[in-house]
């Protein structure tokens, strides 16, 4: 054996002697860097347990429940009644064909306004972008239920808006648009439209324009550019801008109280008058969890439908 390997061979089992006698605490290491992560999820876990699991879990418990006879209001015991179901759905099968068309229409209604925004503000709105920015979001400064009472105003008969319309032939002169489903739909896509704009223009911002000045150099116009390279790439922000406003949509009521009437009923409607005056707590459980459950499938179906890879 020359004295180079010599040298090795010692070499080699120093080192297998100081991995070994060190080791005593590295074996804790990995243990901890693998019970990290689940410590970090602790308290949102705790947190969707209290505030979510358990409160779906009393939710579906109530919508079987039923009203002893001779009971008082609000009185009701746990009978593990399904028929609750097919019996809620049959009578408000209306009320939810609603709110899923107006949900429909004041989604696709933001969608035509909101795209050509977010291409402004992104791609041509230069140095005023922030505030452009700033006046898409200053809405989320002003209640809620201010901005719908004031659209309450806007569509009153005896508003500019109305007397123009009345004006200009595109109504009648008896014809109304407060207190009627066309508000109703105007004040939804109102109301939700900065959840449109904003994911829309998060995507647009992050199109290399080169890519729409390579498809320029390629003899395509403006339109196939459009429909080819920006809309495509866009996707995500559409898919998630439809779905920020399509769900909380469906479920709104206050646009229907102060906008609508009778025949304008959503179920976020019915779902309030059954908890809060009515006193029929399964019906408004029934009601809830139909809704919810409802647009979970709406939203898989359409996320696998239309979605993308960087949202599935």
């Amino acid at each position: 054996m020359s004295a180079a390997q010599g040298i090795g061979i010692g070499e080699q089992q120093e080192l297998e002697t100081g991995s070994g006698g060190g080791g005593s605490t590295t074996p804790t290491q990995p243990g901890r860097r693998r019970l990290t992560p689940y410590l970090l999820l602790l308290p949102g876990m705790a947190w969707l347990t209290v505030f979510f699991i358990v409160p779906l879990i009393t939710l579906l418990s109530t919508s079987t429940q039923t009203r002893p006879e001779g009971a008082e209001v609000g009185v009701f015991s746990q009978t593990f009644r399904v028929a609750n179901y097919p019996d809620t759905l049959s009578e408000y099968a209306a009320t939810f064909g609603r709110s899923f068309g107006y949900a429909l229409i004041a989604t696709v209604l933001a969608l035509a306004i909101s795209y050509p925004l977010a291409y402004v503000v992104a791609f041509k709105s230069g140095r005023w972008r922030n505030l452009l920015l700033v006046l898409v979001v200053a809405p989320f400064f002003v209640s809620f239920l201010l901005r719908t009472i004031a659209w309450k105003q806007i569509l009153a008969d005896d508003s500019w808006v109305v007397s123009s319309m009345k004006w200009l032939h595109l109504i009648g002169p008896q014809d109304h648009i407060i207190n009627s489903a066309p508000a109703v739909v105007i004040g939804i896509t109102y109301n939700f439209l900065p959840f449109m704009i904003l994911p829309i223009y998060a995507s647009l911002e992050r199109v290399d324009p080169r890519l729409m000045e390579a498809a320029g150099d390629l003899y395509a116009n403006a339109v196939t550019t459009m429909r080819k390279v920006t809309f495509p790439l866009s996707m995500p922000g559409v898919v998630a801008g439809t779905l920020l406003t399509f769900i909380p949509a469906a479920g709104d009521y206050i646009n229907s109280s102060l906008l609508g009437n009778r025949n304008t009923t959503m179920v976020g409607n019915v779902i309030d008058s059954r908890f809060l005056k009515v006193v029929d707590y399964p019906t408004a459980a029934v009601l809830s969890v139909s809704l919810m459950f409802s647009i979970l499938l709406l939203v898989a179906i359409y996320i696998r439908r239309a979605g993308t890879e960087e949202l599935v």
